[in-house]
């Protein structure tokens, strides 16, 4: 069994893989996967984590962007699909041999606004393929820039947060999808997008490198009653909780992992496991280091963060479900 340390200071015990099968959802999240631009290949790392992760065997795996290493100018339309071909061979290809479904989200160097020709590969990179991926779609009608998923009962908004600005038209979108029959039945509600609404990274806490208007977001997802906001970019795992939402923000699987702001802990590698009990209305989080292929302690994470937006709390590893 696996031993994680509360935000009380307390250990509790992961559930070994049977008994998760039979009553425990699990989740696992990962984030930014790419090398250097252009690059067409992936560090060590990125092989090693999927080993380690698909192992679990979680029930899905969220992916909150930069999936390939775009937002370089003067990639021809041939070189962006052989990155995208790459992360087929290299994970997506993997997950569909284990049977695990992967739910993406579309990161900066993956699908930035201001660069057409990244986004026209990911539209058609995805789109073909949307059907043979294992998701329960509520609506994919903008898959795989924006679209929702009822998956075990739980409900998940995917959003594009590639860029600092989150347009209004799809903040309508997303109350609407929010308030859905189908949201609100829901044990759970997640939403994932690439950029954080707080930053966590050091040299990532600017405008730019976190969604504008971040106030009126969280408020949108209290308001809808999020469990959670999934996102990554700034290359450092830091679990809080503001108001009623989880704030979980991802390390890289990938290159160029990065320090807290306010952290002493080194930078690594990290893939994050979401175990969701509905039958007991409680959801753990526990982050591997992909060096060592073990949990982090809790206590790895500083009690707090000092960010432009204000004090961040650290939150607890297992916490109450919303409903």
């Amino acid at each position: 069994m696996l031993q994680l340390v509360l935000g009380t200071g307390l250990t509790a015990t992961a559930l070994p893989l049977n008994a998760a099968k039979r009553t425990v959802l699990r989740v696992a999240l990962i984030s930014d996967l790419n090398s250097s631009y252009g690059s067409t290949s992936y560090i060590p790392a990125v092989d090693q984590g999927l080993e380690q992760l698909i192992a679990l065997e979680p029930n899905l795996v969220v992916c909150a962007g930069d999936m390939v290493a775009g937002q370089m100018r003067g990639l021809s339309g041939q070189h962006l699909d052989a990155m995208w071909r790459s992360f087929e061979r290299s994970v997506l290809q993997r997950l569909q041999a284990a049977d695990i479904p992967l739910l993406p989200a579309i990161g900066n160097h993956d699908g930035s606004p201001g660069f057409p020709a990244d986004r026209a590969a990911v539209r058609r990179f995805w789109t073909p393929i949307r059907l043979r991926m294992g998701l329960a779609f509520v609506d994919a009608s903008q898959f795989p820039f924006r679209y929702t998923v009822l998956q075990d009962g739980i409900f998940w908004l995917v959003w594009d947060a590639s860029s600092a600005r989150v347009p209004e038209a799809q903040l309508a979108w997303a109350r609407k999808q929010l308030a859905s029959p189908q949201a609100q039945a829901a044990r759970a509600r997640f939403v994932v997008g690439h950029l954080p609404l707080v930053g966590v990274g050091q040299g990532k806490d600017r405008p730019g490198e976190v969604l504008e208007k971040e106030r009126a977001l969280q408020a949108l997802m209290d308001a809808a009653g999020v469990q959670a906001y999934i996102s990554g970019h700034h290359h450092a795992w830091f679990s809080s909780r503001r108001g009623q939402l989880d704030l979980i923000q991802l390390g890289a699987l990938g290159s160029g992992p990065r320090r807290l702001l306010d952290g002493v802990a080194p930078a690594q590698q990290t893939f994050t496991l979401l175990e969701i009990d509905a039958e007991r209305g409680t959801l753990s989080e526990i982050t591997y280091a992909v060096s060592s292929g073990q949990p982090l302690s809790w206590s790895t994470l500083p009690p707090h963060l000092s960010t432009r937006a204000g004090l961040l709390q650290r939150n607890a590893s297992k916490r109450l479900l919303r409903g």
